[in-house]
């Protein structure tokens, strides 16, 4: 399943990191460099009715402590909060558990780690996180998506980051349509779900750097009035 991931963590290098590495995934990130964002995107989520399916939550803010922010957000939400902090305190590890926090992460941490633990937060609230399609192959196109690269016929297409974003999101549900809705929130976020030409714009221009016939695509196809679909994935022999 695709996530809507809060990640609130004021050290750029690491929550660039981290965002980087939830969109390969497959998973949407709203990140936070302090309390008062991370609750203004909170709130706005609780207001749209789009809630975070998990957080991760630094503890060392610029604006205050993590664990008032965790004290707000089990208040008023349900969501998983993964704790994530440089602190290795035993006391204070017990004491976040015991007001709410569903796992502690010590930093520095492994990716393997942190999804391991976001799988086990999940299933204690009876849903499955399974692991993410990044690679793709359909002909002579091939898409890797952990190493950002895609070919075709042997040779690297370079694609803008929405152009890849869009393809990525359709590597993601290969073989399966995906409506225009879900294409313009996962890419351009929720404000834009009705903006259709957005998709017909970039869709052109994947079509012009991926299809050997744009005008016959055979691989970026069209469900006419639902969404686009790509085509499923070669078998392998």
């Amino acid at each position: 399943m695709n996530l809507r991931v809060l990640l609130v963590e004021d050290d750029r290098e690491l929550r660039d990191m981290l965002r980087n590495t939830m969109a390969v995934e497959g998973h949407a990130v709203s990140a936070a460099a302090s309390v008062a964002d991370a609750w203004r995107l909170t709130e706005h989520a609780l207001q749209v009715n789009t809630p975070f399916d998990v957080v991760l939550l630094d503890l060392g803010l610029p604006d205050g402590d993590g664990l008032d922010l965790l004290h707000k957000l089990k208040q008023k939400t349900r969501w998983p909060v993964l704790v994530i902090s440089a602190q290795q305190d035993e006391a204070r590890k017990i004491r976040l558990l015991d007001e709410g926090a569903d796992d502690f992460l010590v930093k520095p941490f492994g990716i393997g780690e942190l999804l391991a633990r976001m799988r086990v937060a999940l299933r204690h609230r009876g849903l499955a996180m399974q692991a993410a399609i990044t690679h793709y192959q359909h002909g002579e196109v091939t898409v890797d998506l952990k190493r950002r690269n895609v070919l075709r016929a042997n040779q690297t297409v370079h694609l803008t980051p929405t152009e890849f974003s869009l393809l990525a999101r359709l590597v993601r549900s290969a073989g399966q349509v995906v409506t225009h809705p879900q294409l313009l929130r996962d890419v351009w976020g929720a404000e834009h779900v009705h903006d259709t030409h957005y998709l017909r714009l970039y869709m052109g221009q994947l079509r012009s750097k991926l299809e050997f016939d744009p005008a016959d695509p055979q691989l970026l196809l069209t469900e006419t009035g639902v969404g686009y679909r790509l085509a499923e994935p070669d078998t392998p022999a």
